[in-house]
């Protein structure tokens, strides 16, 4: 009885807006799923909006990387965002990378996207260290990185902090800079 009501006066309602066959429809079970996956559509759209931009660093030893992106430049450690637990970033781009900037013993950890070290760059905006990067000329500490924007997000906080650096090229980008340990690093763009 209670349905029969809700029915009848939600009809009535809805039925001054739209014509009596496209009511029927609306409320049929197609009508009803049309209306769900739309929206678990907007749902899904107001979540991945809202996610954090992640950049990802590739180094080559994750410990020195931590003592200067935490000690350093005291990059506040970040959550893993929600979508990196889905393994999203593992399908991406793996494949286009330069094999000189690989490390010549490759991790048999079997590193899901939620592993490394996560910290927050700016305000919607995270880093991900990942292991991974080949050592560079004397045994240099070696960073890389495909987005430019990440390494000029980095290039600032080392100016703001007043550490050595010396910028090597700007086309693709490529500094050195020391760390606690006044060992040199070298942070790389890499160039699709």
């Amino acid at each position: 009885m209670v349905t029969n009501f809700f029915y009848t006066s939600m009809t009535s309602y809805v039925g001054a807006f739209l014509p009596p066959i496209a009511l029927d429809s609306l409320f049929s079970t197609q009508g009803i799923m049309v209306m769900l996956l739309t929206a678990y559509a907007g749902a899904m759209w107001m979540f991945l909006t809202s996610a954090p931009k992640v950049y990802t660093i590739m180094v080559s030893d994750l410990g020195n990387a931590q003592r200067f992106y935490e000690g350093l430049l005291d990059l506040p450690a970040a959550d893993v965002p929600l979508h990196y637990y889905y393994n999203y970033e593992q399908a991406m781009g793996a494949g286009g990378l330069d094999p000189l900037y690989m490390s010549a013993t490759p991790s048999s950890t079997g590193m899901s996207g939620s592993e490394g070290l996560w910290y927050q760059l700016k305000k919607n905006t995270q880093l991900h260290i990942i292991a991974g990067a080949s050592g560079g000329y004397k045994e240099r500490q070696r960073h890389v990185c495909f987005d430019r924007d990440c390494l000029e997000a980095l290039l600032m906080r080392i100016q703001a902090r007043r550490l050595k650096y010396k910028i090597r090229r700007d086309r693709p980008l490529n500094f050195l800079v020391k760390d606690i340990d006044n060992r040199t690093i070298e942070i790389a763009e890499v160039s699709n």
